[in-house]
């Protein structure tokens, strides 16, 4: 992810005004009037006069139970939203519990500014008590940081890390705030604007560029496209589809980039990669021309690189030039956001006035999904995962929001859960935080409080954050968490059974917790099913409560999620069940 090589912007006088006030109160003012709403956290000694003055704010302040659940809260909230989230914790270990959540929100191209307290000026640097050098720590995951050296340079700072955090590639911003900088009293100006020198994030599309993609794509015979989590973050939905529709081309997804094109559209193939659908790992191997939007080519995505559509010209749209060639070879990069390249791309095809008819190559995509739909046929009278997750999407409305935890709940959600608008579904991509889907819900259903938010988790990833069933149940922030419960580790007991001969090492859970029980201690709900008619009975109640309700759904720890593509292995070696 690039960075701005400079932190000084160019503001005339005219574009600002100042007001004296205290340090803490330019923060939360310089907040405000970013559009901040609510802010995630836990106070602490070096953070403590800003949540002082947080009591004279019209700003929610949600009291998280642990910092890490405060970073994934304003994840969640940035991406169901598509604003800033904002999170805050003070000085040393309050700050370096933001650290995961930061790197998941950088590795996932999500927008939060985290602010962190910090010991004195005089003190930084002298091993004072709960000191550490955070911004030294988050330098390589976050797409910029401050240390605040003055409460002058206050209200800059925020408007630079709101524009840096939401605009080009987005990414999380850190602002480290000494406690004497937040106590000292000074003549504040607040820019208007800021110009960032050396930062350009809007960037169109080449010209040349786009014409030679156009020519490729006119000309192919089997054309794919592969939209990644940069259609979600340029919100560009109905560009993709037009142009999907327009050239008749199968769109495939990466994990990030879920639920930018219906999964109910007969062109959709669903998700590519490790854990993908047969259908999509299949034919894009097929593909003469794909089209790649916003997506890195993650080694999940591709399998072994050198083996990766062989037989393919591929066009690389992507915003962050640093992501071009990579990791593939391209044969024509096109850097630039990717609404703008899409409908670039889409109004020259039109006016060519191109007229796909019904080919050989659409005819091969509906029988091979024929085909695979109709071996994939559940039998069984037991409850099984890929039933649980298509009997929630059947009872949740098209605009419900779904976030997930990280592990085979993960991968069984990117196969079966068909998302149908944009922005309901929420997961950890690059980092693959185990924790993340329940505060991430939280965070996304203070966002969206119309629409119900569920959490499909595993019982050792919602283990780790299970915590913050308190906070949910304290600020009345009600979500259902339906835990697919195989008292077991289960992608690397699924490892362990396929590539290690059975040798179980270290993944065993039991039946510890009771999630019933651990839901109803926090003042939740807590209901465990073992058949179908309660399972559907417990979700339709959940999704309606007005407190956080946790379905414990116990499942074998024999179950695997097929198809897998083992690590190394090219995704023509996948194996299914």
């Amino acid at each position: 992810m690039t960075k701005p090589i400079a932190r000084s912007p160019s503001m005339n006088a005219e574009d600002m005004e100042t007001i004296r006030m205290m340090g803490s109160r330019a923060l939360l003012e310089a907040l405000k009037r970013e559009g901040t709403k609510v802010i995630f956290g836990i106070p602490g000694g070096a953070i403590m006069p800003v949540y002082d003055a947080l009591l004279d704010f019209d700003i929610r302040h949600i009291l998280a139970r642990h910092e890490q659940c405060a970073g994934h809260m304003a994840d969640g909230y940035a991406r169901a939203s598509g604003s800033v989230g904002v999170c805050m914790a003070t000085s040393g270990p309050g700050a370096t519990n933001l650290v995961t959540a930061i790197a998941t929100a950088y590795m996932d191209s999500s927008p939060i500014v985290a602010i962190t307290g910090q010991v004195t000026r005089a003190m930084i640097g002298k091993d004072a008590f709960q000191e550490a050098d955070i911004v030294g720590i988050t330098t390589p995951i976050t797409k910029y940081n401050y240390q605040v050296m003055a409460a002058k340079d206050i209200p800059r700072i925020v408007k630079e890390a709101f524009y840096i955090a939401s605009t080009g590639r987005p990414g999380p911003v850190l602002i480290d705030l000494p406690r004497d900088v937040q106590t000292e009293e000074d003549e504040i100006p607040f820019p208007k604007s800021v110009k960032v020198r050396g930062y350009n994030p809007s960037i169109e599309p080449h010209p040349l560029q786009v014409k030679r993609a156009v020519d490729l794509l006119v000309q192919a015979e089997r054309p794919m496209i592969l939209a990644g989590g940069g259609v979600h973050i340029s919100g560009a939905y109905e560009e993709l589809l037009a142009l999907a529709e327009l050239l008749n081309a199968p769109v495939a997804t990466t994990l990030m980039g879920k639920g930018c094109f219906p999964e109910n559209h007969p062109l959709s193939l669903g998700g590519v990669g490790m854990h993908g659908t047969r259908e999509a790992n299949l034919l894009i191997l097929e593909a003469d021309v794909l089209l790649a939007v916003g997506t890195r080519f993650s080694d999940r995505t591709t399998g072994r690189l050198t083996e990766f559509c062989p037989d393919a010209k591929i066009i690389h749209v992507d915003i962050d030039a640093a992501e071009i060639r990579k990791n593939a070879k391209v044969d024509i990069p096109i850097v630039s956001d990717a609404k703008k390249a899409l409908k670039s791309i889409y109004g020259q095809i039109l006016q060519m006035a191109l007229k796909r008819q019904p080919s050989l190559w659409l005819k091969r995509i509906e029988e091979l999904k024929a085909q695979l739909n109709e071996e994939a046929t559940s039998t069984g009278a037991s409850l099984k995962p890929k039933e649980i997750i298509k009997t929630l999407r059947r009872l949740l409305p098209e605009d419900a929001i779904v976030t997930t935890e990280v592990g085979q709940n993960q991968m069984w959600a990117f196969l079966h859960f068909q998302v149908i608008k944009p922005r309901t579904y929420i997961t950890s991509g690059g980092l693959g935080t185990m924790g993340f889907g329940f505060p991430a819900a939280l965070g996304a259903k203070v966002a969206k409080p119309e629409v119900p938010v569920v959490d499909i988790a595993g019982d050792g990833s919602f283990i780790m954050t299970e915590q913050d069933l308190a906070t949910s149940v304290m600020e009345h922030i009600p979500v259902t968490v339906l835990i697919l419960n195989n008292s077991v580790l289960g992608m690397v007991a699924q490892w362990q059974r396929l590539f290690y001969n059975r040798r179980y090492s270290n993944v065993y859970l039991g039946r510890i917790p009771d999630f019933v029980k651990l839901a109803e201690a926090y003042g939740a709900k807590g209901e465990r099913v073992e058949a179908l008619p309660d399972l559907e009975e417990a979700i339709s109640k959940a999704i309606k409560s007005d407190v956080t309700t946790v379905i414990d759904v116990p499942i074998s720890p024999e179950e695997n999620v097929f198809p897998i593509v083992p690590a190394g292995k090219a995704l023509k070696e996948m194996l299914w069940e």
